[in-house]
């Protein structure tokens, strides 16, 4: 019997033989076609134009052989000339007992007395001979003999022997190549058995580790997944309990809410890391909860589970060392299959941060409704007063218009400033380093600032060195100034003093703005920096502060990698210093 690899060869090398013969007589008798229209179509043009050319010289009679010959040799073909009866007037071949014969064929072709079995054993017909025939006719029209342009086509011959040959070629490499993918293929089949009984038999010794690799959905394919199946299964099973007890512990003691396991006799079994963090009591393993857990609290929580069965959830505060945080406490009951009560499940989350973001949305809303609301209401107010008859009367109308146009400008720089620190909180803040002259920035800052420093009759002295530069973006340095140089203005009496000194160091750029004024307490340094957060807030407020510049200056300069600080003693004045990298554009460069 013949085995699989030889009979899985044969059919592939059968069937790409015939494939091979198929396209092989599919492409010989395509290019003959064309190669035979292609001549036939020369021909008749030829001929056509030999016959009229034949016609102009007089006919049969007068035609010029030695021009007949030089077209014959130039078109590579042979032309006969012959009258009407057949008789050979000229022959571009010469005296040829073979091209006589072959003429002699054409003519009777022509004359139609050459039936097609003596065509089939003609010399016309064995040597492939292709012609066209052309009637040439006399001044009156009249037919007085005829043109005949043939030629060989042996061609066809190289095209054939080429096709066959590049068939053969291509057969013979397709055997090579059937027979190493043969051999690949059937080693495909045996190689899997053999791994099938190998790893049976180390199955059968215990060895539940061992696997075969799969093939094709086959019959083999099946036998290996089946076995492989089967391995998988036994190591499974006896696997099982350890996976599942590393994959619980490892989720358990990464999770950032602490976790307490309290069986059914009050014993805890079980603590994540984040709870023995909030608990660092020493040994927790194995005591009763409430020797763990010191909070009232949180004790109610786990006493009420025990009670009710079900679940409870409480937000409370629990102090920590030194910070009281929100934690919220929820409490779950674990019953079994069987309604047999497992315990309970204590997860404590703290939700101390979301408290603070929401006590934070709370003051913007408010800060931001007050610092609308009051001039929103001067700029009702006054209008009504107006509409009400105040127009009349030209000082007062002026005098309300003046406070109408103040509190609308109040209220556009509000906006303006939530808008700029929005985007800076959302979007982050893109900056064009540059390098910038700070005794440039200040004397186009100090221009804009002279009439609020005339009205309170205020000093301002600038000691600044001239080659001192900083990296930065100039349009947000200018507001960082111009924040620091106003806010100094405004908490400044009338006849005090404001002081703008630099200096650098071998890595940082210092400018220091103080001010002789009113001075901020040490517990409200920390809040300075906070949105809507003022000082003195009637003051600041009277003079169009919107309690957000220091809020946009501490993010500017966080943008810029630097840092701004702050020293100040009540009623002796404010000093606020902004520190600059020099090596900024490196900074950037490789962020």
């Amino acid at each position: 019997m013949i085995n699989f690899r030889t009979r899985l060869i044969l059919s592939l090398i059968t069937f790409i033989a015939i494939v091979l013969v198929a396209l092989g007589i599919w492409l010989g008798q395509m290019f003959k076609s064309y190669y035979l229209a292609t001549v036939n179509d020369r021909l008749e043009r030829e001929t056509s134009l030999l016959a009229s050319a034949i016609e102009d010289w007089g006919g049969v009679k007068a035609f010029d052989p030695v021009m007949l010959g030089e077209w014959s040799e130039q078109m590579d073909t042979r032309l006969n000339v012959a009258d009407n009866a057949g008789n050979l007037l000229y022959d571009s071949g010469g005296a040829n007992e073979q091209q006589t014969a072959i003429h002699h064929d054409i003519v009777q072709r022509i004359s139609g007395t050459l039936n097609e079995e003596n065509y089939k054993n003609s010399l016309l017909r064995k040597l492939d001979v292709q012609y066209h025939w052309e009637h040439i006719l006399n001044e009156e029209g009249e037919q007085e003999g005829y043109v005949v342009v043939s030629m060989r086509v042996e061609a066809l011959d190289e095209i054939y022997g080429q096709i066959w040959l590049i068939l053969l070629a291509s057969l013979g490499f397709s055997l090579v190549l059937i027979v190493l993918i043969g051999t690949k293929i059937t080693g495909r089949y045996v190689k899997p058995i053999e791994s099938a009984t190998a790893v049976a038999i180390e199955l059968a010794k215990g060895n539940y580790r061992a696997r075969t690799y799969e093939t094709p959905p086959d019959e083999v394919g099946m036998l290996n997944t089946s076995i492989n199946i089967l391995a998988r299964n036994l190591q499974e099973m006896m696997q099982a309990q350890e996976v599942h007890q590393n994959r619980l512990t490892t989720l358990i003691e990464n999770i950032e809410s602490g976790l307490l396991l309290i069986d059914d006799r009050g014993y805890i079994v079980m603590a994540n890391r984040s709870f023995k963090k909030m608990y660092s009591t020493g040994r927790i393993i194995k005591k009763r909860y409430y020797e763990v857990i010191t909070q009232e609290d949180v004790i109610k929580v786990v006493e009420d589970v025990f009670m009710t069965e079900k679940n409870v959830r409480r937000q409370i505060k629990i102090p920590f060392e030194l910070e009281e945080k929100e934690i919220e406490v929820s409490g779950a009951p674990i019953i079994g299959t069987n309604d047999e009560w497992k315990g309970i499940l204590i997860v404590f989350h703290d939700i101390t941060e979301i408290k603070h973001l929401e006590q934070m949305r709370k003051d913007f809303v408010a800060n931001v409704s007050h610092e609308l609301k009051t001039p929103i209401t001067s700029i009702k107010g006054f209008s009504e007063t107006l509409l009400d008859g105040a127009l009349n009367d030209p000082d007062a109308a002026k005098m309300f218009l003046e406070i109408i146009w103040k509190e609308s400008g109040r209220m556009e720089t509000l906006v303006a400033d939530l808008l700029d620190l929005s985007k800076i909180e959302q979007k982050g803040l893109t900056i064009n380093i540059t390098t910038v002259s700070l005794n440039k920035l200040m004397k186009e800052m100090i221009v804009t600032l002279e009439s609020r420093l005339e009205a309170k009759q205020i000093v301002l002295r600038v000691n600044l060195p001239d080659h001192l530069m900083i990296q930065g973006d100039e349009y947000r340095l200018k507001q960082v100034f111009l924040n620091l140089i106003t806010n100094a203005i405004l908490y400044t009496p009338k006849g005090g003093r404001i002081f703008i000194e630099g200096n650098e160091s071998d890595r940082m750029v210092n400018v220091r703005v103080s001010d002789t004024g009113i001075g901020i307490e040490k517990m409200e340094l920390p809040r300075i920096f906070e949105r809507f957060y003022r000082v003195d807030k009637a003051r600041s407020r009277d003079s169009g502060g919107t309690g957000l510049g220091l809020a946009i200056v501490k993010h500017i300069m966080e943008a810029h990698h630097g840092k701004i600080n702050v020293e100040s003693k009540m009623n002796e004045g404010t000093s606020f210093t902004v520190s600059f990298r020099k090596d900024l554009t490196n900074d950037f460069t490789k962020d």
